[in-house]
This record gives C-alpha cells, structure tokens and sequence, in this order.
C-alpha cells in the first residue's frame, strides 16, 4: 500500500483477520500489506477493545440503596417465617390463609404469600368465601378461650382451659383446644422457684408432727396448713400469712402487714375461725417458726380445741401443701409486676384469693374444680 493512501476500513479489518486467523508472523503481515508493524498491532488492539463491553460506571449510592431493600426483605421474610412456625409444620391452608389475615398490618400480603407458598388469588377468595362451620365453632371457643385466660391472669394451660370449656358446656377436645390456643400465643406463665426463710431460733415450745406429710382429709377443717411469705414493693415488703384448708386447697383465713410480727399469723387464724366455725379436733399444721409457736398463737388454738402439729425441724417437705400455694400465687400473681406499694399489692392479693383463686382456678388435684366447688360437692356427696 503506498504511503501517500489512507488505508480503508476494508482494509484494516483485512489486516486484523489475517494477523489473528493465518497463522504467520505479524511483521511479515505487515511486509506484505506495506504496514508498519506497529500499525498492524495497534489496529489489532483497536479491534479487542472494541469487542470487549465497556463497564458502565457504577452507582455507589444507587447500589447501597438497593442492598438495603434487599436486606429489608429478607428480615421482613426471617420475620413472617419465624411467626409462622407453627403454621409450617401442619400446612393447613386454611390455617395459613388465617395467618395472612391476622398479620397483614404488619407484612404485606403478596409477601407473605410468597414465603408461605399460597396464591394471593386463593387468599382474597378465602376472605370473600364464608366460614365452614369448624372455623364457626373455632371462633365462639377462641372467645371463651381468651376469656378465662385472661381471668386466669395468664396462668392457665390447655388442661386447665380444656377442663373449664367442657364444665361450660362446650364439646371440644383436648388436642383442639391446645391448638387454638398454640395458633394464638396463648402460652401460661411458667412458674418460678420459691425460697422461703423461716425463724425457728426460738425457746418457744415445739409440737409434734401429727400430719408427716400426710396432706389428705376426709372433709372440710379437718386438716390446716399455715405460713407466711412476702412480696417486694416499692415501699419494701409485705408480708403475707395464710391458713389453708387442705382438704380443698382453699384459703380459709390471709392477713397481711409491713411487718413481720406474730401479730400477722394471729390476724390470720382469727380470720379462718371467725369464716369457717371448725369442730374440735381440727389438725392445725405449721413449720416451727416463732409466729406459731408463740404463747399467743398456740393459746387460740387449744381455746378452740385445735390440734397442733409443726414440721420436722429443716424438712421444706413438711409443709409443702402451703409453700405450693405461696408457688402458686407468685408466679401467677406477684412475679410479673412491679408493685409500686403495699397497698396496691394487698388489693390484688385480695382479689386474686377471695374473686380468682377459691372461688374459679381449677386444681388438677380436685379433678379441675375450684376449691369451693369442690367443698360444695363433697357436702353434697355427704
């Protein structure tokens, strides 16, 4: 070529497949085109950059907002799954379909949709489709369901609860009930353990051991427990006694007091006397403690014709019908607040005994009966 013509792109892209596609040497190439063999390779550089896609510039701002909504979604999706635990191991869609319904103002529904493997067709069709009659019916038990729960002050299981819908009148299974209440968090506050002190370094007199574990009656007042606890406050302790009726599990007497004198026990066993009027021969069980061992305690005792019995000396067992009582009344009661005073933690201790626990909470040991009911039918029985 010579040097006075501008070589034509017919021309160079000759050149370039010929340097990559004959097998010989670039320089001799370019001898025979009449090139220079530095302008062999630079067309042939000029050709490999072309083909190559240029990379566009990149979007730092761009990019971090858009892994942002990615990772905003994934946590939204770890969020819907982990509430909907239950719901992946039964598959019902129904019960999936309910789930959406529950959850929509807090997940979009196309979302939940997505993770939970339903159609949002097949959603807005079971919203517009009537419920069946098993769902009716899951509904009117789920409303008395959340009812005594909420009268229980969140204490109750699905036994309790199953025990409580069939004495109402309501032919519902224990596994259907477990389930609803599963399906709703419905979860009774598990109890916690107790410590209790007391104060037997004393030189008042001891009595023996009369009921040695032995917390079963044949009725009503025949047989006591008493013992005192406390509860925190704001304003420092209150001290609370109780004498229960251990034939029913029923709280016959309760005082309580910012002090831990034996004026407190006394107030107590008064408080069951007056109520309940027992016959003479009544076994009345207490641990060693300088309250029910003072001359003042056991002088009402014996004037009414009581038997005294205490606990072994360091045996929690001994008096354990009462201590599971006091259990019992922590966690569902005390635990889970804090009391800002004595008087307020007082109210709620006389609601909880004399409007929850005598008259409604069921025991598994009184076959799910509450205590009064419980004393009303073995008079009956008797």
């Amino acid at each position: 070529m010579g040097n006075g013509n501008r070589p034509t792109p017919e021309f160079r892209r000759e050149a370039v497949r010929l340097a990559l596609t004959s097998g010989r040497m670039r320089r001799e190439i370019a001898e025979d085109l009449g090139i220079g063999l530095s302008t062999l390779t630079r067309w042939l550089r000029d050709e490999r950059d072309a083909s190559e896609p240029s990379e566009a510039p990149v979007d730092v701002h761009a990019e971090l907002k858009r892994l942002r909504r990615e990772n905003a979604v994934l946590k939204q999706e770890r969020d819907i799954l982990k509430k909907a635990g239950g719901l992946l191991r039964e598959r019902g869609k129904s019960m999936t379909f309910g789930f959406i319904e529950a959850e929509k103002a807090n997940f979009p529904i196309s979302r939940m949709c997505h993770v939970l493997g339903v159609s949002q067709s097949g959603f807005f069709a079971w919203q517009e489709r009537p419920a069946c009659l098993r769902q009716q019916q899951d509904m009117v038990y789920l409303a008395h369901i959340r009812t005594a729960f909420a009268l229980s002050n969140g204490t109750y299981g699905s036994p309790r609860m199953h025990r409580d819908l069939v004495d109402d009148g309501h032919e519902i299974g224990r596994h259907r009930t477990a389930r609803l209440m599963r399906e709703n968090q419905l979860i009774a506050r598990q109890k916690r353990r107790f410590k209790r002190t007391t104060d037997s370094e004393h030189a008042w007199p001891i009595a023996p051991n009369l009921v040695a574990q032995d917390f079963t009656a044949d009725g009503p007042d025949r047989k006591w427990g008493a013992d005192i606890s406390y509860i925190w406050t704001a304003e420092g302790w209150l001290y609370l006694a109780v004498v229960l009726d251990l034939f029913s599990r029923r709280v016959v007497g309760w005082a309580t007091s910012d002090r831990l004198k034996r004026d407190l026990a006394v107030e107590a066993l008064r408080r069951a006397l007056v109520a309940r009027n027992p016959a003479p021969g009544l076994v009345h069980h207490s641990d060693r403690g300088s309250q029910y061992c003072s001359v003042a305690y056991q002088a009402l005792l014996r004037k009414r014709g009581v038997q005294i019995s205490m606990s072994g000396r360091g045996n929690c067992y001994d008096n354990s019908m009462v201590e599971t009582f006091f259990k019992t009344i922590k966690s569902e009661l005390i635990w889970p607040v804090a009391w800002q005073s004595r008087q307020q933690a007082e109210n709620a201790v006389a609601r909880y005994i004399d409007g929850f626990y005598n008259p409604v909470r069921r025991h598994s040991s009184l076959g799910f009966q509450s205590p009064i009911a419980f004393e009303r039918k073995a008079r009956e029985v008797s």
